[in-house]
């Protein structure tokens, strides 16, 4: 790892990442409950669901736009059929006042329409009469589950002039995730980064979903300091709740070094935003 010039403290750090922090939201039924949970104006990602669709996006979006918050829309690029519908959702975004999107390929096996990528559908914007101020891409500190690192590091490099960040996918270990901005920096990718981590939620629900989304080694993570041995112990003094402090703190030193370019993170609530809203305002304070 690099050993270039850190913040002075992770105490800096920590308030830093955790004071700037996006929330990203699933568009469930739960989604107005748990929008209630968080500061008033916070900014909000809301995700494309494979159950309900682009068009639940843009209405959870609207919604949170008239509320006050700052909304990020995942305008996923396999759930939308073509460039009139991009069109008339861009039209619809604008006139609800949002100025950042992000972009990924999406989760669905076949598209619906003609976008079969990210980058299809960020040349297709290129088109349109609409510009967003920032635009967000994917990246994947792990690797993906059913796409080669050749085929990730061709399509970062075709997706990063259309971009104004990248958000990294789900991961536990700050190491793998620090090692993976060397590298990306290394080929010349200079994009700030959002770093996705997860939230608070039981420790059972949590490896769950790291499986489902195809996170990988930084799993081990969660068993690393004495084998399974130390992960019992952890599980059970933690009341079987799995809190991302090490991870910030991991981060935190890191946030004043250019070579990184980490603006924040992105937290993973997987609608569970009380219990994470409430461990955040504690490290805060």
């Amino acid at each position: 790892m690099s050993q270039t010039a850190k913040s002075a403290g992770g105490r800096d750090g920590v308030q830093y990442l955790l004071s700037r922090a996006r929330f990203e939201l699933l568009p469930f039924d739960s989604f107005d409950e748990e929008i209630e949970q968080l500061p008033d104006g916070a900014t909000i990602a809301v995700t494309t669901s494979p159950q309900l669709g682009i068009e639940r996006t843009v209405e959870r979006t609207e919604e949170a736009a008239e509320a006050g918050f700052e909304v990020v829309p995942h305008i996923a690029a396999r759930y939308i059929e073509g460039p009139d519908e991009l069109e008339e959702i861009c039209e619809r975004l604008e006139a609800a006042g949002v100025t950042d999107i992000f972009v990924p390929g999406g989760d669905r096996e076949e598209p619906v329409g003609e976008f079969e990528s990210a980058y299809d559908l960020l040349v297709a914007l290129e088109d349109l009469d609409y510009e967003f101020d920032e635009v967000g891409i994917t990246g994947y500190p792990e690797g993906h589950d059913f796409i080669s690192d050749a085929e990730l590091e061709e399509a970062m490099e075709k997706k990063a002039p259309y971009a104004t960040y990248i958000v990294t996918q789900l991961c536990y270990d700050p190491e793998t995730i620090l090692e993976w901005i060397e590298e990306i920096r290394g080929r010349g990718v200079d994009l700030p980064i959002e770093v996705g981590i997860p939230g608070v939620m039981k420790y059972q629900k949590l490896l769950t979903i790291s499986r489902k989304v195809g996170v990988g080694d930084s799993v081990k993570f969660l068993r690393k300091t004495t084998g399974i041995v130390g992960f019992v112990k952890q599980l059970v003094g933690s009341r079987g709740t799995y809190k991302p402090d090490d991870l910030i703190e991991g981060l935190a030193p890191y946030v004043d070094d250019d070579t990184y370019g980490i603006r924040g993170v992105h937290l993973y609530t997987f609608n569970q935003t009380d219990d994470l809203e409430q461990w955040r305002q504690s490290r805060l304070r």
